[in-house]
């Protein structure tokens, strides 16, 4: 090794373990309590770093080999990720985080050792990327994965001669003899991703050129979606012709693992098929690339001394400043939640609601709600409902995907405002044709309203850069057996914020 590479690597060092210091927060706190959070289920996600860490042992001769100048692009390359990295632990966006590391890990060899060198590092610092929590993020698509291993099963039973009945991602027999729910742990989303990453891996190792990995690793979703549809299918099939207990007892519990196998057979035979498909079709260009392979690499070109160190020195000092504001992050501090009541309504008598089971269970424990069903004298009833989210941004949920999953179809779905206020409508049918009047709002405690998920997510994630602060949101819904706009309006009006507000006072 040059002598005037010493001082670089040394700034590598340097610079590595302050993007560790500066991390620390997330690798030791964050990233861990994700991996254990049920609503993520990333079991999984505790074997990703060891398997990158793998990697770089198995490529070490490469990467030794492939060290050379400092260059400047790695300098450019790093700083979207360090504002990334700030933005993540200075707004507790772990997903941010993440992202962040997994570029630091490029950046860093880029800046230090060149640009051979960071190639080595691409693919075992994109694996991490397999770290980052999407269950919650896409439940939009767990939904629709619900819905779809459902209907697949609804589907077979019947071709079976089985009398069932589906009423949203419930099958279930026809005289009630069982009932299985497809809940959202099992939609499959969990087994996508992991057998993501297996495959990733898997793909890595077995397969010669970036073509054929892709192939085999765009195989692994309709593997795991195949599979679990299975599992789901099995499950119902043990429920109609067997026992129901023991269905969705001990076979529901251990039937994932036997799917899981399946699987991963399935995984391995893809990539048999492909390299024999490579094998037949391009043996040429195979051997032209083995050839290729074995051919010494040329050697990086030289630059001066002064160029060498300069650049170590200004990225060095880039991420030592970065990764020191990253790491001051204040803590956080929660908002007081909005005072509010749910007003009385001439006309209408109204009673009191306590939360269900349902939602004392599922969502966190410092949730508030305030539920009333009012009913007016000609015997119509209008239910509203004020959740009240804590720190977790999991106490309120989207309408659009508990509703589907209830077996509930959501039609005429808008946007309209309100006197200033943005609300959705939506008409919904119930199973038994019948149609109901919903409407939805979002505000926080600083009177922020919007209909908009994303909206919402980045006034999170501004407010606890800029603010140190979590929001406290608030979430109204109307339920009422009158689907006319008008109507919908007026309830709207009388549940507003500053109405909400004003009854709390």
């Amino acid at each position: 090794m040059a002598k005037h590479l010493k001082t670089p690597l040394c700034l590598w060092a340097a610079a590595f373990a302050a993007t560790l210091w500066g991390f620390r927060g997330m690798l030791l706190d964050r990233a861990p309590a994700i991996f254990h959070a049920v609503e993520e289920d990333m079991s999984y996600a505790w074997y990703v770093p060891l398997f990158s860490l793998y990697v770089i042992w198995c490529d070490r001769k490469k990467i030794l080999a492939s060290i050379s100048s400092p260059a400047l692009g790695g300098l450019v390359f790093s700083l979207p990720f360090l504002v990334a990295g700030i933005l993540g632990a200075r707004g507790l966006q772990v997903r941010f985080e993440i992202l962040a590391f997994s570029g630091m890990m490029i950046a860093l060899p880029w800046m230090f050792a060149g640009r051979e060198c960071a190639k080595k590092f691409v693919f075992p610092s994109l694996f991490l990327l397999f770290c980052i929590p999407l269950n919650t993020y896409l439940d939009i698509v767990t939904v629709h994965l619900r819905l779809f291993a459902t209907s697949v099963a609804f589907a077979v039973l019947k071709g079976f001669g089985a009398e069932v009945v589906k009423v949203g991602t419930m099958v279930g027999a026809a005289d009630g003899s069982f009932s299985i729910d497809v809940a959202a742990p099992c939609s499959g989303l969990r087994s996508i991703f992991a057998l993501m990453a297996l495959t990733a891996g898997y793909a890595y190792f077995n397969q010669p050129t970036w073509f054929r990995r892709a192939l085999l690793f765009s195989l692994s979703i309709p593997i795991a979606i195949l599979g679990n549809v299975m599992r789901i299918l099995t499950i119902c099939l043990v429920a109609q012709y067997a026992d129901e207990e023991f269905a969705t007892g001990f076979y529901h519990d251990y039937s994932g693992y036997v799917v899981f196998i399946v699987a991963i057979m399935l995984m391995i035979s893809a990539g048999e098929l492909i390299s024999r498909c490579a094998k037949k079709f391009a043996p040429t260009k195979t051997v032209e690339r083995k050839e290729q392979a074995a051919a010494p690499a040329p050697p990086p070109h030289p630059c001066s001394p002064a160029k060498g160190i300069i650049i170590p020195i200004i990225a060095f000092a880039l991420v030592l400043a970065s990764m020191c504001y990253q790491s001051a992050t204040p803590d956080v501090t929660i908002t007081e939640p909005p005072a509010i009541a749910l007003p009385e309504m001439e006309g209408y008598s109204s009673v009191s609601l306590d939360p269900s089971e349902s939602e004392l269970t599922v969502l966190p424990p410092d949730t508030a709600f305030r539920k009333k069903l009012y009913t007016s004298f000609s015997g119509q009833t209008v239910q509203v409902n004020a959740v009240i989210g804590g720190k977790s941004k999991s106490s309120i949920h989207r309408p659009e995907l508990c509703l589907p999953s209830q077996g509930f179809l959501m039609t005429n779905s808008r946007t309209v405002d309100v006197n200033g206020t943005e609300w959705r409508f939506i008409t919904v049918k119930t199973n038994m044709g019948d149609e109901i009047g919903f409407a939805y709002t979002f505000f926080n405690q600083d009177g922020y309203r919007t209909v908009s998920h994303m909206k919402r997510i980045f006034r999170d994630i501004l407010d606890r850069t800029l603010h140190n602060r979590i929001d406290r949101w608030v979430m109204i819904t109307i339920n009422s057996s009158r689907t006319e706009e008008a109507f919908m309006r007026t309830m709207a009006e009388t549940f507003s914020p500053e109405k909400l507000a004003e009854s709390g006072k």
